[in-house]
């Protein structure tokens, strides 16, 4: 049962720098709707099959922004946000017309004064690809070259790929997200194909002119089980495989010791692309991880069933109030995650956005949200004093939405959408976030 993430501290919420950047955030697959319209992706197969999805849900209607983005435009002109973080549908873009719809989508974006960054992939792989072919991350190149060409006249701040991490575990090793394949460690030639992937359409968006590129990896702070030297050992290695080994390459041009042999092809060679210079690093937050040693049976994580046989397992955060998702609710994480960053990479860290960061709660008076978000805010800014160079904050989500392999039992969004009439009504979170934003602004 989730509990109250209590309420909103009264004092303001401290100014952030001029110029920093407020949005919010969604993906394709999850609002777009109009799935005939489209070539299908790994998550129409991955859906259509029974079980996969606990409420057997699909997102063939999900919101229909893809008919109403007009409406959901002017729900964020009414919010007053700076950007707004979308997705292009690969899949979309591959059937006639697809194109057209981001053409008609950005025009309204910018009519609305609201900035366009679009993120090129964000899960719904073409279902005709698979990224354990290394091929793939070249087709992925293709595909950003024929988005930006379209788009770039007005799209200057772009993101390649949304949380390969999670794509990698959830969906090649463990099998709980499309594609469905449940390969452990011999998933990694997606996650190293996902991150050339990246490399070369950061080359792509050069060539096209881009001059404001980023990622959005997810990242936590890993926390020990125990002070016991086994619950260290393997949370360190958790730590290595779910942050580092998505952040060093990018960042460092490098992974960590001993993934590299690991990985298929010329790995030198491959990283020299994958650490193509970025304008600026996206971090999605969401909490803490607690890990130990493998205890000799299956433990959970975010709502999944690990196997006993890896080399961790992960514990329950005790204490902490919990979303009704019940993920662990910890501001302060976020604090910890931004200064290790900072600390860890000095000089070589891009400057950070904060690509994504919410809740999930029921209601239209949504004060649990607020309180998450205010707190969150607060703990961000804890960073920026502490010298942590931070350039923007995206919430998740604009609306509710899709939530994967939850289906629509989930909500993450400051606007409430009614599945059935597919009517949106702004939460008291809306209101909130717009209120700060004019203190901001």
């Amino acid at each position: 049962m989730a509990t109250d993430a209590g309420d909103p501290v009264s004092a303001p919420i401290p100014r952030f720098p001029d110029g920093f950047l407020w949005g919010v955030s969604t993906s394709a697959h999850q609002i777009e709707g109009a799935a005939e319209e489209r070539e299908p992706s790994v998550w129409d197969v991955f859906t259509a099959a029974p079980g996969r999805v606990k409420d057997g849900s699909t997102a063939a209607v999900a919101c229909d922004h893809y008919h109403r983005y007009r409406e959901d435009v002017a729900l964020l002109a009414g919010l007053g946000v700076d950007a707004y973080r979308f997705s292009v549908s690969w899949p979309r873009v591959n059937s006639p017309g697809g194109l057209d719809f981001y053409d008609r989508l950005v025009d309204e974006l910018c009519a609305a004064g609201v900035r366009p960054v679009p993120t090129l992939f964000h899960w719904d792989l073409p279902a005709s690809l698979d990224w354990l072919e290394r091929d793939t991350a070249a087709r992925f190149a293709g595909h950003v070259t024929t988005v930006a060409e379209r788009l770039g006249d007005r799209v200057s701040k772009w993101i390649t790929l949304n949380e390969p991490a999670e794509h990698t575990l959830l969906g090649h090793a463990l099998g709980a997200h499309a594609p469905g394949r449940q390969l452990l460690f011999d998933a990694l030639p997606v996650a190293h194909h996902q991150l050339l992937a990246h490399g070369l359409a950061v080359r792509a968006l050069r060539a096209a002119g881009a001059t404001d590129v980023g990622i959005a990896n997810s990242h936590g702070p890993t926390w020990p089980a125990s002070a016991e030297p086994a619950d260290v050992e393997a949370a360190g290695f958790y730590d290595v495989l779910l942050n580092r080994l998505f952040a060093e390459p990018v960042i460092l041009g490098a992974y960590p010791d001993g993934l590299g042999e690991l990985m298929p092809g010329d790995v030198q060679e491959d990283l020299k692309v994958i650490a193509e210079p970025v304008d600026w690093y996206g971090i999605n937050y969401y909490a803490p991880t607690r890990v130990g040693a493998p205890g000799g049976a299956d433990s959970e994580y975010g709502g999944l069933t690990l196997p006993a046989g890896l080399p961790f397992s992960v514990r329950e955060i005790e204490g902490r109030p919990v979303t009704d998702f019940g993920w662990p609710i910890v501001p302060e994480g976020l604090t910890e995650l931004l200064c290790g960053f900072h600390e860890r990479y000095g000089d070589k860290l891009p400057p950070i956005v904060i690509t994504e960061n919410g809740c999930s709660y029921d209601g239209l008076d949504d004060q649990d949200r607020i309180a998450y978000l205010d707190a969150h805010l607060r703990a961000l800014h804890t960073a920026l004093e502490a010298g942590v160079d931070v350039r923007g904050y995206f919430v998740w989500s604009l609306m509710d939405n899709f939530e994967w392999a939850e289906g629509y039992a989930r909500r993450f969004g400051l606007v409430h959408v009614d599945y059935e009439t597919l009517q949106r009504t702004p939460k008291a979170s809306y209101h909130w976030f717009r209120d700060l934003l004019r203190t901001q602004g």
